[in-house]
C-alpha cells in the first residue's frame, strides 16, 4: 500500500479493515489506554463498528484520511496511529494532531518523528493554517511530545465526560501551533550561508 508519508524511520498509510488485529492489541493494553479510557479493554466488535469507521473515514476538505497507521519502516511493524484531521469536514485549515503508539514504540521518538513530519506535510502541502491537540493535563509525555512538536500550550480546560477515570479531576490541556509560528520557527532555525 502506498504511504501517505514517509520520515527517516517512519512510514504512515492508510488504514484497512486488515488491521483489526493490530488495533484489538493496542487498545487492549491498559498502559496505553491509561489516559484514554481509564485502562479498560476494548472488544473486536467495537473496533469493527466504531474505531475502524472513523480511521477509514475520508475527509473531502482536505481530500486525505484523518489517521495513518504507522510502521517502522525498517521491519514494517506496526507500531500504532498518527491522526491529523480537519476538525470540521468542510475546512481543512484547522486539523488535531493526535497518536497511540504502542509500549515497544515509547521512548523511541516516534511520537516526535511523526507529529513534526505531520505538521510540515500539513502547512506545506495541505493547507493547514492551525494545528491543535489534546489531553489530560497529568499525561506528561503526551504533553512533552506537543512541545517537541513545536506547539504550545494554550489552555487549560475541563470536559464533560461521561465516565471519570484517574487523573481526570485535573482537566485538559490544548497546544496549538500556527502556520505563521512554524514559518517563523523555520526562519529563525535555518542555517545562514557563509559568503
Amino acid at each position: 500500500m502506498h504511504p501517505f508519508l514517509e520520515t527517516d524511520r517512519l512510514s504512515l498509510r492508510p488504514f484497512t479493515e486488515a488491521d483489526t488485529d493490530h488495533l484489538l492489541a493496542l487498545d487492549n493494553d491498559a498502559e496505553v489506554m491509561r489516559f484514554i479510557n481509564g485502562g479498560r479493554s476494548t472488544t473486536r466488535e467495537a473496533i469493527r463498528a466504531r474505531t475502524l469507521p472513523r480511521l477509514l473515514h475520508d475527509h473531502p476538505c482536505s481530500g486525505t484520511r484523518g489517521f495513518w497507521a504507522a510502521e517502522e519502516k525498517a521491519t514494517g511493524a506496526f507500531l500504532g496511529w498518527f491522526e491529523f484531521r480537519p476538525l470540521d469536514d468542510h475546512d481543512p485549515t484547522v486539523v488535531e494532531l493526535g497518536y497511540r503508539l504502542g509500549r515497544t514504540a515509547w521512548g523511541s521518538g516516534y511520537a516526535t518523528e511523526g507529529s513534526k513530519a505531520l505538521i510540515h506535510k500539513g502547512f506545506t502541502e495541505l493547507g493547514v493554517q492551525r494545528v491543535t491537540a489534546n489531553t489530560m493535563a497529568v499525561n506528561t509525555r503526551s504533553r512533552r511530545v506537543m512541545e517537541k512538536a513545536g506547539l504550545s500550550f494554550l489552555r487549560s480546560f475541563t470536559g464533560d465526560w461521561p465516565e471519570q477515570i484517574e487523573g481526570s479531576e485535573h482537566g485538559e490541556v490544548e497546544y496549538e501551533l500556527t502556520r505563521e509560528e512554524w514559518e517563523r520557527h523555520c526562519r529563525e532555525t535555518r542555517p545562514t550561508l557563509q559568503a
